[in-house]
């Protein structure tokens, strides 16, 4: 393998490992818990032991202790509409922090 090619390769991992950094990133717990209640509580239950107001929306602890559901499993979901859901896309450092906030409610962590 050329010299070249070895610098492309290693550019392209460098570029994949930070695009990864950037979607998992941490966020700020207290600020995405103020998110949740602008934003998500009129329909999720936002707080541990709470109630959705909403059939079918699910309460945000049910989601933090979901088998295998991750920061980039919920960045995903903030990032897209759904048909049940009103249309809001979180992006950026709000959904950082929801996510933050989401995954500090599971439990035996």
């Amino acid at each position: 393998m050329s010299l070249a090619s070895r610098l492309v390769l290693a550019w392209a991992m460098l570029a994949a490992t930070a695009s990864f950094a950037a979607a998992v990133e941490v966020g700020n717990v207290n600020q995405g818990l103020r998110l949740a209640r602008d934003q998500c509580a009129q329909c999720h239950a936002v707080t541990k032991g709470g109630h959705s107001t909403k059939a079918g929306a699910t309460a945000f602890e049910t989601l933090a202790n979901t088998p295998g559901l991750n920061a980039m499993a919920l960045r995903a979901a903030l990032q897209t509409s759904h048909r049940t859901m009103p249309n809001l896309i979180v992006a950026g450092n709000d959904a950082a922090d929801i996510i933050a906030y989401i995954l500090s409610l599971r439990t035996g962590k």
